[in-house]
C-alpha cells in the first residue's frame, strides 16, 4: 500500500471529521442487523465502527451494555463497573447511552471525577485494585475507546475482574445477545433517561486519577527519574491521560513538560499518518513527527495513544524507536534491575514480535512465552507473576510490579513511557543507545508488517490454514524449520501461520476489523533477504487461497 504524499503534515480543514454531523448519525441512524457490517463484532480489542457507517451508532451500545449486565448476572459478578472514556467524539454520548441500561439494570457504577477522561490503564488498575483479596462482590470494567484509530471512531471493550480485555468465551456471547436485541429492536434493553441515571443512587464518582499515580512509584523507580533531574517532553496526543501527566510531574518532582495539552474530537494537531489520514498512533513516523522534530529539546520524549494504553518513545541518539526495538531494550533492562521479580517470570510476546526479543531471552536465561495477537493472552500469565513483561509489537505492553506482583492486566502506555526514562536516568544512556549495543551482540534484524487486500472467503481461508498446506521447503535459501499454526505458549490457534527458517520468518493472518490480511517479516541477515522472505511469503500466501479455490 502507497504512501500518502501529505503523510507527516498537520492536517487541512479538509481532513477533520464533521463532529456535529457525527454525533447526529449516532443518535439518529440505526443498523441494520441483517447487514454484516453493521452487526455488533467484538475483534481483538471490543467493538469498533463510525457512526457514519452505521457500526457505531447507539443502538449498538445499548445492546451490549445490556449483553454485559446479562452477563454479569449470570456469572454472579455484583461488584461496581469501573467505566472510563477517551477523548473521542463518540465516547462521551456512548458513556451517556451505557450509563442509562446499566443504572435501569441497578450496577453501581464509577464515573470519573469532574467528568474526566480514563486511560485504559487506569481501569484496569482499578479493577485490580477493588479485586484483591475480594473471592465475591468482583468488579468489572468498560473502556470507551476506538485505541489510535481515526477520529470518526468509537469502541467499546469489556474487562472481566481479572481486570484485562475479556477472553472470546466471553466476547463471543457479549456479542451474540447484543446482535439479538438489535434483531428484536431492542425489547428486552433496560433503560432510564440519563439525568436520572446521573442522579441515581448506582452512579458514583471515583478518583482514578489520584489512585493510579500515587501508585506508579510501585512500578516505575520514580526517584531514580526525578534524581537524575533529566528532561523529559510528553505528547499525550490529546488522549485520555492528558490530565495525568501534570500530576505525575508534581507528585514526583520530574522535570517533565507536557508539550500540547491540546482536548479537539477532530484532533488537527495530528500530523497525517501513512494513509493520509488522522490516526493517533505514537508507533508511526507520520503520526509523531511533531514530536520527533523536538527530539533534541529533552533528554527523552514520549507519547501515548488516545487510550494511552500504547507508547511511543523519541530518543536524541536514535528518533523514534520502532515498537520491537523499546521492547527489546526494556525486557533487557527489567530483568536486570527487578531482583525482587526472581527466577521465576518468563518473557511474554506475541508471534509477530520481532526475533530479537527471542534472543534477548535466551542472553537473560528466561522462557519465552509466545501467544498469538491479543493482549488477552497475557492476562493469566501477567496476574499470577508467571510474566516479568509482556508485548506485543504494536507498542502494547505492561510489567510487574517491582515487588513482582501483578500492576495490570491490560496495557500501559503510561509506565512503558516512564519506563524509558527510568532506563535513561539509571544506564546513562538513552533506549536508543541500548538498542544499538544489542544489536552489536545479538544481531541487527530487518522487520516490517504489509497489508494487501483479501475477501471475506480468503480471510476465512487464511485464517484455517493447516502446516499441510504450506509446501514450499524452502525460504529465502533456507530451510524451513517449522510451520506453526498454534502459539507455542499457550497452543491456541493463531489464526494464520507463521513459517520460520535459520535467519528469517514470515507470519501471515487476516484482519479482524478489514478486508486485508498481513504479512510480517524479519531477516538477521540483510536487506535483500528480507525482501526476498517478504516476496516469498506473498507467493505462498496466494497458493493457499488458489489451493482453496479463492484465488483473486
Amino acid at each position: 500500500m502507497k504512501t500518502n504524499l501529505r503523510a507527516g503534515q498537520l492536517a487541512n480543514a479538509s481532513d477533520l471529521v464533521d463532529v456535529p454531523k457525527l454525533l447526529t448519525a449516532y443518535y439518529e441512524d440505526r443498523p441494520d442487523p441483517h447487514v454484516a457490517a453493521q452487526r455488533v463484532v467484538f475483534g481483538t480489542s471490543g467493538h469498533r465502527g463510525s457512526s457514519f457507517d452505521r457500526s457505531f451508532n447507539e443502538w449498538h451500545i445499548l445492546a451490549i451494555t445490556q449483553a454485559i449486565c446479562l452477563h454479569r448476572r449470570q456469572q454472579g459478578i455484583g461488584g461496581p463497573l469501573f467505566l472510563g472514556i477517551d477523548t473521542h467524539a463518540l465516547s462521551r454520548p456512548a458513556l451517556a447511552s451505557a450509563l442509562e441500561v446499566l443504572a435501569a439494570n441497578g450496577i453501581d457504577v464509577m464515573l470519573a471525577e469532574k467528568d474526566d477522561y480514563t486511560p485504559t490503564p487506569v481501569i484496569s488498575h482499578a479493577i485490580l485494585g477493588y479485586n484483591r483479596d475480594r473471592k465475591s462482590g468482583l468488579g468489572d470494567g468498560i473502556v470507551i475507546t476506538p485505541s489510535h484509530n481515526p477520529p470518526k471512531c468509537g469502541g467499546f471493550k469489556y474487562n472481566p475482574p481479572h481486570g484485562g480485555p475479556a477472553e472470546e468465551a466471553i466476547t463471543s456471547r457479549i456479542e451474540a445477545t447484543a446482535n439479538e436485541f438489535l434483531t428484536k429492536n431492542l425489547n428486552g434493553v433496560k433503560r432510564m433517561p440519563v439525568d436520572k441515571a446521573l442522579s441515581a443512587a448506582t452512579t458514583h464518582k471515583h478518583d482514578y486519577l489520584t489512585a493510579y499515580v500515587n501508585d506508579l512509584e510501585n512500578a516505575v523507580d520514580m526517584d531514580a527519574i526525578r534524581n537524575s533531574g533529566i528532561h523529559l517532553g510528553v505528547d499525550p496526543l490529546g488522549g485520555a491521560g492528558v490530565h495525568y501527566w501534570k500530576p505525575i510531574a508534581e507528585r514526583y518532582g520530574l522535570n517533565l513538560k507536557v508539550v500540547n495539552d491540546v482536548v479537539d474530537p477532530t484532533f488537527r494537531f495530528m500530523t497525517l499518518d501513512w494513509d493520509g489520514r488522522i490516526r493517533m498512533d505514537p508507533s508511526s513516523p507520520y503520526a509523531m513527527r511533531s514530536l520527533t522534530a523536538m527530539k533534541d529539546q529533552f533528554d527523552i520524549c514520549m507519547a501515548c495513544d488516545t487510550d494511552h494504553d500504547r507508547h511511543g518513545i523519541v530518543t536524541r541518539s536514535s528518533g523514534l524507536l520502532p515498537p520491537n526495538h523499546y521492547l527489546a531494550v526494556c525486557i533487557h533492562y527489567l530483568f536486570g534491575n527487578r531482583p525482587r521479580w526472581g527466577n521465576h517470570p518468563a518473557v511474554g510476546k506475541t508471534l509477530v514480535s520481532s526475533g530479537m526479543i527471542d534472543r534477548v531471552a535466551t542472553k537473560l536465561g528466561r522462557k519465552l512465552y509466545e501467544v498469538p495477537v491479543g493482549f488477552k493472552y497475557f492476562v493469566g500469565g501477567l496476574l499470577a507473576g508467571d510474566l516479568g513483561f509482556a508485548g506485543e509489537e504494536s507498542a502494547g505492553s505492561s510489567f510487574l510490579r517491582r515487588d513482582g506482583t501483578v500492576w495490570t492486566t491490560d496495557k500501559d502506555g503510561i509506565i512503558a513511557a516512564l519506563l524509558s526514562a527510568e532506563i535513561t536516568a539509571k544506564m546513562h544512556k538513552d533506549p536508543g543507545e541500548i538498542y544499538r549495543e544489542l544489536t552489536r551482540e545479538l544481531g541487527d534484524p530487518i522487520y516490517d508488517r504489509i497489508s494487501a487486500a483479501a475477501s471475506s472467503q480468503q480471510k476465512k481461508a487464511l485464517e484455517e490454514i493447516a502446516e499441510k498446506d504450506i509446501h514450499a521447503p524452502d525460504l529465502a535459501g533456507e530451510k524451513i524449520l517449522s510451520v506453526l499454526t498454534n502459539a507455542p505458549g499457550d497452543g491456541t490457534p493463531i489464526g494464520g501461520v507463521k513459517v520460520i527458517a535459520k535467519s528469517g520468518w514470515f507470519a501471515a493472518r487476516p484482519s479482524g476489523t478489514e478486508n486485508i490480511y498481513k504479512i510480517y517479516a524479519e531477516s538477521f541477515n540483510s536487506k535483500d533477504h528480507f525482501l526476498q522472505i517478504e516476496a516469498e511469503a506473498q507467493v505462498i500466501v496466494a497458493g493457499v487461497f488458489e489451493s482453496a479455490g479463492v484465488a483473486a
